[in-house]
């Protein structure tokens, strides 16, 4: 029998992948158990490496040192700042977003509180935006994260140059020094080179941690702490989902591996090749961004892999909801579910007399997100599409860290199971390549 289990923070159901429920396009119980099975190595290689030194995203949750060691940096980058820039691409820049989305960063209405400095993502290169950006913030008030892995991703670095040259033409070469920090590998690289020419703060960066999996390292809470966030609480969270498996939970009890499984099955036996996340929580938006890159990366490979599809609830009912449930049967759909009911502005009855808004009166917004989710999810079902349930009461520190620790680890036992490594990229190299040489030949 597969029983999912109950972590500390998020719930997941999975009925709606069965075919005992929608029929045809989902799973025989056989199927998913004989799938799981096969997971069981890859528990057992998390277990191993856990406990060793080879793959510290699976140990660092424990971590509070390094924690310590952001103090000051965030100390340097607040005191006296109006705003916060920060510098950085794919795995140095979306985990950071997603975390950020807990305060409300980028919803609407959010406006940053006045004791904190107003924090800028700058992860796409667009000479447009950055340009506007030198001309609108006020440079004496606004420092800078810059944030590579490998000291040389030239999308920041570009960044970084051009921020430096308008600083320094405001302020003066000695501003760069109180204007500037720096999250990089230890090592030669030229992104620490520039910064300690110019006497910048630098943070190592840990270099065993890939860039998609390095949410919980400083790349991500570094940011967080900024933000006024409780890190130690999402690594608490990811510590949740981590530790029964450390404790040797079996296959049938362990989400993540359940997820994996469920995925893996249903792309071979049933051709879901796409597979879509679908928060009905506008602040789990920018977590859907990470895991598309985190699915994406990882998986895809020599032909292996599903494609990871974005969507968000209840706006996309109104652009990909029909597609979902009457266009191809190819996706397998994630639904994260909040506890919403009873939240928000709620209709008075006088402004709602009308008898086409009566079913509105005296419901609260939460009301009608809840109804919402249950309805998509319903409805997907009884169209025989594959639809997975993930709960949480609401968006904190505790449940972001635990659903983010349940996605790296259900992408790790998925890699096993479509057998690819899940830490490379080896194809994204070429246009690296490419791009260098078209840009010295301009």
């Amino acid at each position: 029998m597969i029983v999912s289990a109950m972590p500390l923070f998020y719930q997941q159901n999975i009925d709606g992948v069965l075919d005992s429920r929608i029929g045809a396009h989902g799973l025989g119980r056989d199927v998913l158990e004989a799938m799981l099975v096969k997971t069981q190595p890859a528990l057992d290689k998390i277990i191993k490496a856990a406990q060793g030194d080879s793959l510290p995203v699976l140990s660092v949750w424990r971590d509070r040192a390094d924690l310590k060691a952001c103090a000051p940096v965030v100390k340097h980058l607040v005191q006296n700042a109006r705003d916060v820039v920060i510098f950085g691409t794919g795995g140095s820049s979306l985990g950071a977003q997603a975390l950020a989305q807990i305060t409300g960063y980028r919803t609407a209405g959010f406006i940053m509180p006045e004791d904190r400095p107003r924090v800028h993502f700058f992860d796409n290169l667009d000479a447009v935006g950055l340009a506007a950006a030198f001309r609108r913030l006020d440079l004496k008030t606004t420092r800078f994260l810059t944030v590579s892995k490998s000291g040389g991703t030239a999308e920041t670095m570009m960044q970084m140059l051009t921020a430096m040259e308008a600083v320094e033409q405001a302020l003066g070469l000695s501003a760069l020094e109180k204007n500037f920090a720096v999250i990089t590998e230890p090592g030669d690289n030229p992104l620490r080179r520039l910064a300690a020419r110019h006497r910048m703060v630098i943070l190592d960066h840990n270099p065993k941690i890939g860039g998609r999996f390095s949410v919980l390292s400083n790349v991500g809470l570094l940011p967080a702490l900024v933000m006024g966030l409780d890190a130690g609480a999402v690594r608490e969270g990811a510590g949740s989902v981590l530790q029964p498996i450390l404790e040797g939970a079996v296959p049938n009890q362990c989400p993540p591996a359940i997820g994996a499984a469920l995925s893996v099955a249903l792309a071979e036996g049933k051709g879901k090749t796409s597979t879509v996340l679908m928060p009905y929580a506008e602040r789990l938006d920018l977590f859907a961004m990470w895991y598309r890159q985190l699915w994406a990366e990882s998986l895809g490979k020599g032909g292996a892999g599903t494609t990871p599809i974005r969507a968000l609830g209840p706006v996309d009912q109104h652009s990909q909801l029909q597609l979902y449930l009457d266009g191809p049967n190819d996706k397998l759909h994630t639904i994260i579910m909040t506890n919403t009911a009873g939240t928000g502005p709620k209709v008075p009855e006088t402004l709602s007399d009308a008898p086409e808004l009566a079913y509105l009166a005296g419901r609260t917004i939460g009301d009608l997100v809840d109804v919402e989710q249950r309805a998509t999810v319903q409805a997907l079902m009884n169209n025989g599409r594959p639809v997975r349930i993930i709960t949480i009461d609401q968006v904190t520190e505790h449940t972001m860290g635990a659903l983010m620790m349940h996605f790296m680890v259900e992408t790790m036992i998925a890699a096993h199971l479509l057998g690819v490594d899940a830490f490379d990229q080896p194809a994204v190299e070429e246009g690296k390549v490419l791009a260098r040489q078209y840009l010295s030949e301009m």
